[in-house]
């Protein structure tokens, strides 16, 4: 096992928004340490897909379907208000259906033309459709109607179709949002570092923008090795090597710089990891994070399944990701959870960190 500590692998394999706004959400602010990133991150990503035969109904997914359904059954009594449509368009968005959200918001959008949710969320659906066109379009009236705190990431997801209005098809490699290769001095990939002069020409907030599209699209790959990438610029190798090893393997990025930076950064992380646990903590990085998790949620405990003194009780990942590890290396986990101390579980999922630090956790 590598750096970080693992309370425990799960063993059921698990089964992929831009500018979204939905009221059910609430986002914390930017940047989110990695672990409590790609655990929320992981999570939409899930969410977004239909389970397969006999797979159990991610929960979050779960959740999604049934605030959708609430909203269309409002709507067949009622008119839905234009934040009601917002959030109906976003689900559908959420939960994979782009066609549908677009249908929904582009009446809504026609109806309520100075209402930014709907025009923010209907240049997403346009996006997951694959209209880059009309998806500018929609952007460029969100960018115009955003509030000035949300404005910086509507510019920078309309810059990302813009750039890739432009690119070659079946492009792979990372969005040059920020203009800056991302290698060192002479050319190459560095571990750990980049050219001095390009770090500078990185912007205060890059890492917080990068997560925020991540999380808008989290079905998209391209912009999780742009976080790497982050990573790695800001001095932490490790996070940019765990995170390129779900870039191969899960989002099949397999291009040779794909795995020539893998590689390195692999081999970085692996030397860190031999070293001393008193030596890790100066190769985090300087990020400075402003949250523990992206996204702030409450578990439904009504939702989760009934405690059976005997027989199996299945457990959410959802409930393991809930685990909060406080210093030093302390972990407090969810009510159910420790309810559930010396009885048989059944578990699907992931792996979950017991650290801060982030090693394929979120993979």
């Amino acid at each position: 096992m590598r750096y970080c500590g693992l309370i425990m692998v799960l063993l059921v394999p698990a089964v992929a928004r831009a500018g979204l706004y939905y009221s059910g959400e609430t986002v914390a602010e930017l940047p989110a340490q990695w672990r409590g990133f790609l655990l929320d991150h992981r999570a939409l990503r899930l969410a977004g897909v239909p389970p397969v035969a006999g797979a159990p109904l991610h929960l979050l997914r779960e959740q999604y379907e049934e605030a959708a359904t609430k909203l269309e059954d409002v709507a067949k009594k009622r008119p839905l208000t234009a934040d009601e449509t917002a959030d109906l368009g976003a689900l559908h968005v959420r939960l994979g259906r782009s066609a549908k959200a677009v249908e929904v918001l582009r009446k809504a959008h026609r109806d309520h033309p100075n209402h930014f949710g709907i025009a923010a969320n209907l240049g997403t659906a346009w996006q997951m459709q694959g209209d880059l066109n009309e998806a500018a379009r929609a952007l460029q009236e969100a960018v115009r109607l955003s509030p000035p705190r949300r404005r910086t990431f509507e510019e920078a997801h309309l810059k990302l179709v813009r750039l890739r209005q432009k690119e070659p098809k079946g492009t792979t490699a990372p969005d040059d949002l920020f203009g800056v290769p991302f290698t060192g001095a002479g050319g190459k990939p560095e571990a750990g570092r980049i050219d001095p002069a390009a770090r500078k020409k990185l912007p205060a907030d890059d890492v917080a923008i990068g997560q925020q599209l991540a999380l808008w699209l989290p079905g998209d790959g391209r912009l999780l090795w742009l976080l790497a990438e982050l990573a790695n610029a800001h001095g932490d190798v490790r996070t940019a090597a765990a995170i390129l090893d779900g870039v191969v393997t899960e989002y099949a990025l397999t291009t040779p710089e794909a795995r020539e930076r893998r590689k390195l950064y692999r081999a970085a992380a692996d030397e860190i990891a031999k070293l001393p646990d008193s030596e890790h903590a100066k190769y985090r990085g300087d990020i400075v994070f402003k949250s523990p998790r992206p996204i702030a949620r409450t578990l439904d405990a009504a939702a989760l399944p009934a405690i059976r003194p005997d027989g199996v009780n299945p457990v959410p990942w959802a409930v393991l990701a809930e685990t909060v590890v406080d210093k030093p290396f302390r972990p407090r986990f969810h009510k159910h959870l420790t309810q559930l101390d010396g009885k048989k579980v059944s578990l699907t999922g992931f792996m979950q960190p017991v650290s801060m630090d982030v090693e394929a956790s979120g993979f």
